[in-house]
């Protein structure tokens, strides 16, 4: 069974329903991924994205912070969630296709802005989350499983606009990508994205503090798709749809895709 997987920080869903509807309707993925929610699950508007076909939903939300969700046009069983570090935050939720895939969908927490976890709790808890993330599907190894989301890491040097001025930068410092690294390979994810698109800078992620962020052009890959070895090889036409960080009222984030033939 083909299909079309996207992943997105949406940045609250409710403001920008309107934008998921312009992407659902345009680029017509399969299924859809989005972090950031910052909704309630009974607030997140369901009826819009069903109107164009997209009826299913499974998804774990708060009120004003984090929030996923996964909305497909493909039906889907609730596979659970995962409250990583105990922290009770909305940031990762689980589904599974007809086909048997199930995709993993995490919002990994930003980190603030020092990159010391004695003086910045925020740092700690980012690393907290990774370091159980590799630790959990290491334990037990992803299979027909993909993984996606807004996972706040840069790790290549490719994958941001300057690699030596963002080297003290929380999203590329070197413990961070050492960890994202370890994340991945300690589970055999593989970067699909990168499969796809081997060479170049690549970016998701464009700062709101831009004046012209087209322009500018300083951005990071900071979302990512990732599959389990067993089916890295059937994704192919991964792109990210840069243009939809220059709509109205846009998230700072662009959407991800790939395709999968199963």
């Amino acid at each position: 069974m083909p299909f079309t997987l996207a992943t997105w920080n949406i940045n609250s869903v409710r403001l920008r329903s309107p934008l998921v509807q312009k992407f659902l309707s345009e680029q017509a993925p399969d299924v859809l991924c989005l972090q950031e929610c910052k909704s309630p699950v009974d607030q997140i508007p369901l009826g819009d994205f069903a109107a164009l076909g997209y009826g299913h939903m499974v998804a774990r939300g708060q009120k004003g912070y984090n929030g996923v969700a996964i909305l497909s046009r493909l039906p889907l069983r609730d596979a659970g969630h995962i409250d990583w570090v105990g922290k009770g935050d909305a940031r990762h939720v689980a589904a599974t296709l007809d086909n048997g895939v199930t995709i993993h969908n995490c919002y990994v927490p930003a980190g603030g802005d020092i990159p010391d976890r004695e003086a910045n709790e925020k740092f700690g808890h980012k690393l907290d989350f990774m370091a159980e993330m590799r630790d959990r599907f290491r334990a037990d190894r992803p299979e027909k499983a993909i993984l996606v989301g807004d996972l706040n890491i840069a790790p290549r040097a490719d994958d941001v606009w300057n690699h030596k001025a963002l080297l003290k930068v929380v999203s590329h410092t070197p413990v961070e990508v050492a960890l994202f690294e370890d994340t991945r390979t300690a589970a055999g994810w593989v970067d699909v994205t990168r499969q796809d698109i081997p060479d170049g800078l690549l970016y998701s992620w464009w700062s709101y503090r831009a004046k012209d962020w087209d322009t500018a052009d300083k951005g990071r890959r900071l979302d990512h798709i990732w599959a389990s070895p067993d089916i890295a090889n059937a994704a192919h036409a991964s792109r990210i749809l840069r243009a939809a960080r220059g709509w109205d009222q846009p998230s700072d984030h662009a959407p991800v895709l790939a395709q999968f033939d199963l």
